[in-house]
């Protein structure tokens, strides 16, 4: 109960905050205009700090940017430790070195991590300057949609989904997100210069996660995994005493 409380309060917060995007982005167009934003930085992400100076100032402009670097500088640090845990722990630890990393070793994996993802990162922002912010972090959930929804709602609420399935799901969904955002305008037009893209939209969501559905779902019923079956049924037995015992 605790554990949903959570979800639904963190859940509801973070929608608030996504709702209140719309307010300022409107607030910002209307009041501030399109033209000078677009003046200031081409990609419009100054509408926010161009709309505080509006209405209050120099003083209020100052408030929001010292709001801003700090709320980038903890979700940056927030990622990145992240990021390097699950490289050092998950991927080093667990499956290259089969849980028998030596003492230190795992420590010396997350630095590593840590400052190749903040050199990857650096030159993610060099590269994508003047993209939109919003428009960049809507990518970063369609390669997280597309690894990871389908997966997780196969495994969850189909008994026949089997490991080889959400593999296959993760893996062709991550590729086939990241391939076609790299053919996609943004990436051939905006970046490279090029006079077309060989592929039109923008975001690849809404075909790369269907195609990560359709890949888990064939690949589960191509193979059998006794195993994934039996942890379903004990999963849904578990659900329903819990539900019961409350």
């Amino acid at each position: 109960r605790a554990a949903r409380t959570s979800v639904f309060y963190a859940t509801g917060l973070i929608g608030f905050f996504y709702l209140l995007t719309f307010v300022l982005g409107f607030g910002a167009m209307v009041l501030v205009g399109p033209d000078a934003i677009k003046a200031v930085d081409k990609g419009g992400n100054m509408a926010a700090p161009l709309l505080a100076e509006y209405l209050g100032g120099t003083p209020f402009l100052g408030f929001i940017a010292a709001v801003a670097f700090a709320t980038i500088l903890a979700v940056v640090a927030g990622l990145t430790l992240s990021g390097a845990a699950a490289l050092s722990h998950d991927l080093w630890t667990s499956v290259i070195r089969d849980g028998k990393a030596r003492p230190g070793e795992e420590l010396k994996v997350a630095r590593g991590a840590t400052l190749v993802l903040g050199l990857i990162a650096v030159v993610l922002g060099i590269v994508f300057k003047g993209q939109n912010v919003a428009f960049m972090v809507s990518l970063a959930f369609a390669i997280a949609a597309s690894a990871n929804f389908p997966a997780l709602v196969l495994s969850i609420f189909w008994r026949r989904c089997t490991t080889q399935g959400a593999v296959a799901s993760m893996v062709i969904g991550t590729t086939a997100t990241l391939v076609l955002i790299w053919l996609s305008p943004v990436v051939q037009v905006d970046i490279l210069k090029h006079a077309g893209a060989w592929f039109s939209l923008k975001n690849p969501a809404i075909i790369t996660i269907p195609g990560s559905f359709l890949v888990g779902i064939v690949v589960s019923l191509l193979t059998t995994d006794d195993a994934a079956a039996q942890g379903y049924d004990a999963s849904v037995r578990d659900m329903i005493d819990g539900a019961n015992a409350h």
